[in-house]
């Protein structure tokens, strides 16, 4: 998909920027969405949705089976195909890539000038193919590009302790084609059954813990410490992390702030434990 580029540079900066950015940098099902809800929820950390996960070569999101390009399996291929995993999503269209950063940084950022989104490492490169098609970042070191376009940029990398049962979420989202917290697996009627494959979540595991281990190397190579949440300590702590988040991103709260109830349900079960243990039990 090509882009017409009509901007200056000069031009980009004249549209009403935010004060301070945040991209929340993740791995999917790490608890990142959990995250962006409370963050949004508060009014004071602008909307950290997934305004990027267009892929370059499609448009869409990451399809099923594109989770598994790499994988030789003619089994998992065989259940991918049963899959829709949300082909009634319309491919991302604009005149402007410079147009649609412009769009997304309004939606983004709340009246006190904070912006906020989410990056997962498995589109971050395609994200960056989009902006250098912008003539003024052809050639910009990644951190400074993304500086330009996110002013006092911050950096929050969520991660998840436990990689199994990260990875048997993601088999199951990608089979139900729920990734909305507020949905729980319970509640969802899946048209077809659900079917355990070890070698699936083990692929799983291991582009779950690449894309984390790249996380890592692209902060240190860079000088960045992000605050780091891990999921296991942030659930049972939900208004102490979302305070030291908004001390992170320098944000005033007062001594009366607080969250929101939240409105989801947890979407492991019985059947997602049973999973686990049977992966288990291959190692």
């Amino acid at each position: 998909m090509a882009f017409l580029i009509v901007l200056s540079f000069d031009f980009w900066r004249l549209f009403v920027r935010p004060s301070c950015s945040y991209l929340v940098c993740a791995t999917p099902r790490s608890g990142s969405t959990l995250l962006c809800e409370d963050l949004s929820n508060t009014g004071l950390a602008g909307q950290p949705k997934e305004y990027f996960e267009a892929l370059k070569k499609s448009g869409l999101p990451r399809r099923p089976s594109e989770y598994f390009e790499s994988l030789d399996n003619a089994e998992i291929q065989g259940l991918l195909n049963a899959y829709a995993g949300g082909d009634e999503d319309i491919p991302l269209q604009v005149g402007s890539y410079a147009n649609y950063l412009e769009q997304v940084i309004k939606e983004g950022t709340s009246p006190n000038g904070v912006f906020g989104a989410k990056m997962m490492w498995g589109y971050f490169d395609d994200f960056l193919s989009h902006v250098r098609e912008i003539p003024a970042w052809q050639t910009t070191a990644t951190p400074e590009l993304l500086e330009d376009i996110f002013p006092n940029l911050h950096y929050i990398w969520i991660t998840r302790r436990d990689k199994v049962r990260q990875a048997v979420s993601l088999w199951r989202a990608i089979q139900t084609s729920v990734w909305r917290q507020e949905e729980s697996f319970a509640a969802h009627k899946s048209h077809h059954e659900l079917i355990f494959n070890r070698d699936a979540i083990e692929h799983l595991v291991q582009q779950i813990t690449s894309h984390e281990e790249a996380w890592r190397a692209y902060f240190e190579v860079n000088g960045i410490q992000p605050l780091t949440i891990v999921y296991e300590d942030f659930v049972p702590a939900q208004e102490e992390t979302i305070r030291s988040v908004l001390s992170y991103l320098g944000v005033p709260v007062s001594d009366t702030f607080a969250l929101p109830q939240r409105y989801m349900r947890r979407q492991a079960d019985e059947l997602s434990e049973e999973w686990v243990q049977r992966y288990l039990q291959y190692l």
